[in-house]
């Protein structure tokens, strides 16, 4: 008879440990450490997220030198604004440089 209340206290303490210990475990049981920042290096090139022209000036009726398709590698030269405030991106695209305007 003497083994019952310790039997009954081995399950009250397994059901407490089972019950509070998951509070201090992050979702998923995961080890807990900071989110890694990563910086893009200069030297990578950026792609481009939507088709455009590459133009020999920055103004909207300058001459078109090629067409940029989506995905392409760009590299940023320079950024200029324009007197209409519309922000222009010197770029070189494959081994062609111009200007594109940024959206």
């Amino acid at each position: 008879m003497s083994a019952q209340p310790y039997a009954s206290l081995r399950w009250g303490a397994i059901l407490t440990f089972a019950l509070f210990a998951p509070v201090g475990l992050p979702a998923g049981g995961a080890e807990r450490r900071q989110a890694e920042v990563r910086r893009r290096c200069s030297s990578e090139p950026l792609l481009s997220t939507s088709a455009g022209c590459l133009q020999a000036a920055p103004e909207r009726m300058a001459p078109v030198l090629a067409f940029v398709p989506v995905d392409s590698p760009i590299e940023v030269l320079r950024s200029w604004r324009n007197q209409r405030g519309e922000r222009w991106l010197q770029v070189k695209v494959a081994s062609r440089r111009g200007w594109m305007v940024a959206a």
